[in-house]
């Protein structure tokens, strides 16, 4: 149990960041508790917090989401998680892994370094798109990807971050269904669930409104950063 409250504990101030800037709370839980939880099992519990995340936040924010804008990122997303599923039960995740993480964090030190903003045409946001749901399904994290590509595509913070909760819910709820199809949630982490799911609730239904006390630079700025420090995170954590 002091496992548990432990990581719910680390849960509530990883999600809050998440709600606020629309990524890196799953990448954070784990380079914490992956030293007292086996992060595969963490990965499996991540559906839950971040399907909190994105419903809490679409909930209670602004409607900024096109329905059929986000249904095409659904849809080369839900490619790359079927992918993403197969080489979770099936194959290797090491190779990927490193090229992941050489990816996002050249993707990062551009947003971080880069002389302007980073400008996607469509080829390359339907690639991310892509890579996006294999990176969730595989490692239950694709937020450095969609937020590069979203970054790259809109300009207003709350369109970005209301997108980005609105994919990674839609990709945890098809994560879900993988799960449950292969019997992957067993009792360990239902009682993690569960013990978590309210002190979760609670904290999300209030940090959300610290999104709108951000501005816009700030909100690019962080974002950046946590992309790149994912990324250096997956070559140096594995």
């Amino acid at each position: 149990m002091l496992a548990i409250a432990l990581l719910t504990l680390v849960c509530v101030v990883t999600y809050s960041f998440e709600i606020v800037f629309g990524l890196a709370g799953t990448i954070m839980m784990v380079m914490v508790m992956g030293h007292v939880i086996d992060t595969k099992t963490l990965v499996v519990y991540s559906m839950l917090p971040q399907i909190l995340v994105g419903t809490i936040g679409l909930a209670r924010s602004p409607k900024t989401v096109d329905l059929r804008f986000l249904a095409r990122m659904l849809l080369f997303a839900s490619l790359g998680a079927v992918v993403g599923l197969f080489l979770f039960y099936r194959a290797s995740s090491e190779g990927f892994h490193r090229a992941l993480g050489v990816a996002i964090t050249l993707f990062g030190a551009y947003l971080v370094l880069g002389p302007r903003r980073l400008r996607l045409g469509p080829l390359g946001a339907r690639a991310l798109d892509m890579l996006a749901g294999t990176s969730q399904a595989l490692f239950g994290i694709s937020g450095p990807i969609a937020m590069t590509r979203l970054l790259g595509t809109f300009d207003e913070k709350l369109i970005i971050r209301n997108y980005a909760l609105a994919l990674f819910l839609s990709l945890n709820v098809f994560r879900g269904g993988g799960y449950l199809l292969n019997h992957t949630i067993d009792a360990e982490i239902g009682i993690m669930m569960a013990v978590s799911a309210p002190f979760l609730i609670a904290a999300l239904w209030f940090a959300n409104q610290l999104h709108l006390r951000v501005n816009e630079r700030l909100f690019r700025r962080v974002v950046a950063w946590i992309i790149l420090v994912g990324g250096v995170s997956m070559l140096f954590n594995h």
